[in-house]
């Protein structure tokens, strides 16, 4: 089969690569789409992957074209997505039913082949099915989804309040759309990005507002009666973002930082006063896992897709490349400015 292989930093070549062979309790899925996550840059640009050579890629979706012996739920020519983590089902929080906090786990598409390929073998628990309405690039895009709705479980979240999402990347705005569904009072998406703003707003946000524009504290102030957001979810990973959720958080509420920070972040003594003030709750969230593995993230993607109450926009694609394409796509990422949106790779 063919692969974009990642041979060493900044080397990633579209080439001849070992079909991997189904094996019992597994199936063999022909990768229609896949999605270049933020955690895929670094491994090609900037020496962040495990090892070389390797096959990254874990947000895709493709037809099922052999399962293997004793593979139940599962047939060929099912259409599925994949739940990347593999994890270890044998540590205290697996066995509580936190798999994302497995210290043991392995992954497809950074510790093992993903779908940056022709071909990738799957556990038959990480093949997930979803109707055949919905298209595959959308399908490719299970995965941030289901980051986005583990942030509303892990922050305990509930209707009826303001809340906010600041960050309109991808995770951001299903983030966004979760908390429409499951009923925000007042929905509002923040950015610097009017670009982005504008997809937030098709997406279901009530208001927009541009953190770059002066004054939009007071922005916030007007939409929340002067009482900050109840519940506030980080979805961008920057220092300047986490300051903001702290900054228009109301008191006794509930922050939940889903983006993955990528550089240092240090706050004065009266930023810190604040935040002891205000009493709010702060939650980390990691991944996109729950019992029965894995988990009601991925129960409800497949089917708030398939009623289309979980919406697709073309504004989410940034740019498709083909799969042979690969390292020109990758090379968008020498200025990620440029780039609003998902970049997908196809293969025909």
């Amino acid at each position: 089969m063919k692969a974009a292989v990642l041979y060493a930093n900044e080397d990633i070549r579209y080439t001849d690569y070992e079909t991997p062979e189904t094996k019992p309790g597994t199936v063999k899925v022909r990768v229609r789409a896949a999605g270049i996550c933020g955690s895929d840059v670094p491994r090609v640009l900037y020496n962040g992957a495990h090892y070389y050579p390797i096959v990254l890629g874990h947000e895709f979706a493709g037809d099922v074209v052999e399962a293997g012996e004793g593979v139940k739920g599962i047939k060929e020519g099912d259409v599925v997505s994949a739940a990347p983590l593999l994890p270890c089902m044998k540590c205290a929080d697996c066995q509580n039913g936190n798999f994302s906090l497995c210290s043991h786990y392995g992954f497809i598409g950074s510790r093992q082949q993903g779908g940056f390929a022709d071909y990738v073998v799957l556990p038959e628990v990480n093949a997930v099915k979803y109707s055949g309405s919905i298209p595959y690039e959308q399908a490719a895009m299970f995965e941030p989804s289901t980051v986005a709705l583990h942030g509303l479980f892990c922050n305990g979240y509930s209707g009826g309040e303001c809340a906010a999402v600041i960050g309109c990347g991808t995770i951001g705005i299903f983030t966004l759309q979760w908390a429409k569904i499951f009923g925000a009072k007042t929905l509002v998406a923040l950015d610097i990005d009017d670009g982005r703003l504008s997809l937030a707003k098709r997406m279901g946000a009530d208001a927009v507002i541009n953190t770059k524009e002066p004054g939009f504290e007071k922005k916030v102030a007007e939409i929340t009666g002067g009482k900050g957001f109840r519940y506030v979810f980080e979805a961008a990973g920057n220092p300047a973002t986490v300051h903001t959720a702290y900054k228009i958080a109301g008191n006794k509420s509930h922050i939940c930082c889903i983006g993955t920070p990528h550089a240092p972040l240090s706050f004065t003594p009266p930023e810190w006063e604040n935040m002891n003030r205000k009493e709010f709750t702060l939650t980390g969230s990691w991944m996109s896992y729950s019992a029965p593995f894995p988990g009601r993230e991925w129960e409800l993607t497949a089917h708030y897709f398939a009623t289309g109450q979980l919406k697709f926009d073309p504004g989410f694609i940034f740019r498709k490349y083909a799969m042979s394409e690969a390292a020109e796509a990758f090379s968008c990422f020498h200025h990620p400015e440029n780039v609003h949106g998902k970049i997908m790779l196809l293969n025909s």
